[in-house]
């Protein structure tokens, strides 16, 4: 059996990787990274250290024009500020809403585009590192079970049953996924998550804030702080 991963370059996709790896064997898995415009490259550089840590066949794949039209605040198109506050305190203010970082429909994208590319390798599964905590409070609707239910319905029904979708953290936390990717030796110090591109993780944008944390609650500090 074959797998498809896809990375994005930071902690949840990266212990992904290396559940798979795990499971299936480096020969056995396919990474696959989008670009969708961002503002920096940190995290395909990250995505293309961590798929040669685990040695295993990586692809890249350009989706920028398909969000050439959004205003979210992570794309190279956008002039708005990336936000330096917690999750909870963003949807404060936006009555529920998704956050200025969500990438309209970003992640249905990317998995109906690895379905093509895992069906054409032979692939009988899909894995991304959807998580509790980024689907609470709706900051980004489709990282929640209830999307992941119907994306996998869908695509196991468009490949005709060959393939499945696999979130195996739908129902943890990042501290829980953090934990689990300690067990089995995941590379964090190879990982970027920071919304911004600067020589080092910001600390303060909401993806930074939810690592420190997640690390925290496991006792360690974040490898990417190293120095500070």
């Amino acid at each position: 059996m074959r797998s498809l991963v896809l990375l994005s370059g930071g902690v949840d996709s990266a212990t992904c990787l290396g559940m798979a790896v795990k499971e299936y064997g480096a020969d056995n898995v396919i990474a696959l990274s989008v670009y969708y415009g961002q503002k920096h490259s940190r995290e395909l550089d990250a995505a293309r250290a961590v798929a040669a840590y685990y040695k295993v066949r990586h692809s890249e794949l350009d989706l920028a024009l398909i969000f050439a039209d959004s205003d979210c605040s992570l794309l190279k198109g956008s002039d708005s500020e990336i936000p330096k506050e917690s999750y909870a305190d963003q949807l404060a203010q936006t009555d529920g809403a998704p956050v200025s970082t969500y990438v309209p429909f970003r992640n249905g994208l990317f998995l109906s585009s690895a379905a093509s590319i895992a069906l054409s390798n032979g692939c009988s599964s899909i894995w991304y590192g959807a998580h509790s905590d980024d689907a609470a409070g709706n900051a980004y609707p489709d990282c929640s079970s209830e999307f992941n239910e119907s994306m996998n319905r869908a695509i196991c029904l468009g490949s005709g049953g060959e393939l499945e979708v696999r979130a195996p953290f739908i129902g943890l936390t990042k501290a829980e996924v953090v934990k689990l990717g300690l067990s089995i030796g995941v590379p964090y110090e190879l990982t970027w998550s920071c919304y911004e591109g600067g020589e080092k993780p910001c600390g303060k944008c909401g993806t930074c804030r939810d690592r420190l944390a997640a690390f925290a609650a496991n006792g360690i500090k974040d490898p990417a702080m190293k120095g500070e």
